[in-house]
């Protein structure tokens, strides 16, 4: 960078600074600015990269770490989007009608503010804007959506992100979409019509905030609690607590928030289900932005349930039960034989898909993502139902007309979608935790179901290669290298299909991934995150059996097959 580009990069960090209306990320750029003049290298590369760009606005909102400047998250990102959003709904109303916003938040650093924040913006453009009186799980926001049939919904939330990060995911709904989509993540062209509105340039003081003029929602304890409408719109998905407290009350649940929201509302709704015997994790069961006891408050991170294990062992527990900060998500942990053992999200997916086949109505669909076992399509032909097959995102499994049931492998679980179209970690916990109990008071467990399962359907063995970058663009050149040269072999068997899902197929539309068949069997997607800077590799090897007994050698010889592709496949992009 030449001395022109420089003073015009300090010119741009310094105009920044002047308007924006959080003291913290102002003086955090001024000593920048500063540091930068001093002749501080680091300085110069934190602030270039903070004006290297704006966050782009897509399918997943905003997400990024908190911080000064058009690339992080902070009140001016935040202001401008809203405004960017209160343009394509007015739009949208054409004078027609009021639009009505419903926004929620989490615990994380700021997520109050920029909630506060989005509100007044909607406020002035004339909105009726509905606020949660408190952080909240995002699924009470996309069940709100609905429930109150608003045009959109903003949830403040990094989900499972690292502490310094923070995000916003929009909804929309009402007048702006059919019925599959309301309440859902927004899709293109949604996505591309509200990034064209959002003015990067705008001064936020001619941003229009109102300082009052929005509704918030009743408090939990308060009549009207908005927690509790949604937990009693959930409560009918399972049998009613009086034909089944004698299973219920024998079943012992530990449960962790991970530091997140959902501590509250799923306790509770495991109380109001007759789940009297529930553990919470201490450490883990209040808000914490820092995040204290886990490396990543993700449950799917090694480590991140260990104090949920340790408890289950001291009390003696059935079943653990995780959710993610933002409680959209559902991990769960069993005593397998003499050692407790976490599920992967697969495993959840078959046995909460087989659970609620047997109960939706007829005419209604189980889906999954591509990138999520091939069992749950072999659950639904033998339950007579049809399945569907989406590309990854619950924006799109959201959206699968006439939905029973849908789920993605990371541990996301839509079991009601009448009620809440996207997934939901609270009521997804609650028809587990059923589960568990009836299979208890018949003598059986979780592990033998899904022995059972793999009996009927087959020995179905998942794994995941996921290869963390902090340079962001060696991620598309390894899609470019699997796109050029593909393994010709994986796990001992030639590789005897590759498909370009960037070119679309009849049933799916583009998308940045690759899929790889073997004539074994196996199947290996390979794809970038569309959250976090990952490349993803999801592995998947099938064994056919012919009854029960054979399950355990099935099972053997299909995880060593899936552990020797992950190997190679490591080995192959180098990340060994």
């Amino acid at each position: 960078m030449n001395h022109t580009q420089k003073i015009q990069l300090l010119d741009a960090a310094g105009k920044w600074a002047a308007q924006d209306p959080d003291p913290q990320t102002q003086e955090e750029l001024q000593l920048l600015i500063q540091r930068v003049t001093e002749g501080d290298a680091l300085a110069f590369e934190d602030i270039s990269e903070r004006f290297s760009g704006v966050l782009e606005f897509g399918t997943a909102g905003l997400r990024a770490e908190l911080g000064a400047g058009p690339m992080r998250m902070n009140r001016v990102v935040v202001m401008r989007t809203a405004a960017g959003i209160a343009r394509f709904l007015s739009e949208q109303a054409n004078g027609q009608y009021t639009p009505k916003v419903v926004i929620g938040f989490d615990a994380r650093f700021n997520s109050d503010v920029f909630a506060q924040d989005s509100a007044g913006v909607f406020a002035a453009a004339g909105f009726e804007v509905l606020l949660m009186p408190s952080a909240l799980p995002t699924p009470v926001l996309a069940w709100a959506v609905r429930e109150f049939s608003a045009e959109a919904g903003v949830m403040v939330t990094a989900s499972h992100n690292p502490p310094r990060d923070n995000g916003y995911k929009v909804y929309v709904g009402g007048r702006i979409t059919d019925a599959s989509g309301r309440g859902a993540q927004i899709v293109s062209p949604i996505d591309a019509q509200i990034a064209s509105l959002i003015d990067h340039e705008q001064p936020v003081a001619q941003i229009p905030r109102a300082l009052s003029g929005w509704q918030v929602l009743p408090a939990i304890g308060t009549e009207g609690d908005i927690e509790a409408a949604y937990l009693a719109s959930i409560h009918p998905i399972i049998d009613a607590p009086n034909e089944q407290d004698a299973a219920r009350k024998n079943l012992r649940i530990v449960v962790s928030a991970m530091h997140g929201v959902g501590g509250h509302t799923m306790r509770q709704a495991l109380l109001n289900a007759g789940f009297p015997d529930v553990h919470m994790v201490a450490e883990q069961e209040h808000p914490d932005p820092l995040f204290p006891t886990v490396k990543f408050p993700n449950p799917e991170e090694p480590g991140a349930i260990d104090l949920s294990l340790e408890l289950a062992r001291k009390v003696g527990a059935d079943l653990v039960i995780a959710n993610d900060p933002d409680a959209d998500r559902c991990a769960a942990a069993i005593l397998d034989g003499d050692a407790w053992r976490m599920l992967r999200g697969d495993e959840v997916g078959w046995l909460l898909g087989d659970q609620v086949s047997k109960t939706m109505p007829e005419g209604k669909k189980l889906a999954n993502s591509i990138v999520s076992s091939r069992m749950l399509a072999a659950i639904a032909k033998d339950a007579g139902r049809e399945h569907e097959e989406t590309l990854t995102g619950f924006k799109w499994i959201s959206r699968v007309e006439d939905l029973g049931y849908g789920y993605e492998e990371a541990l996301g679980y839509c079991v009601a979608p009448e009620l809440v179209r996207d997934k939901d970690g609270i009521s997804a916990g609650i028809v587990l935790a059923d589960l568990a109990a009836q299979l208890k008071a018949d003598g059986s467990t979780i592990s033998v179901r899904l022995d059972e399962l793999a009996a009927k359907h087959g020995v179905h063995v998942t794994d995941q290669l996921s290869l963390r970058f902090t340079d962001l663009a060696q991620i598309p050149v390894l899609m470019d290298k699997i796109r050029k040269n593909a393994p010709a072999s994986l796990g001992g068997s030639d590789v005897s299909e590759v498909t370009d899902l960037s070119e679309g197929t009849e049933k799916l539309p583009a998308t940045n991934a690759m899929v790889l068949h073997t004539f074994a069997g196996a199947r290996v997607i390979v794809r970038p995150s569309g959250t976090e800077p990952k490349l993803k590799c999801y592995l998947e090897t099938i064994e056919p059996v012919d009854d029960l007994a054979d399950v355990p050698e099935a099972r053997k010889r299909a995880t060593a097959q899936v552990l020797a592709i992950k190997d190679e496949l490591a080995a192959y992009l180098n990340a060994n």
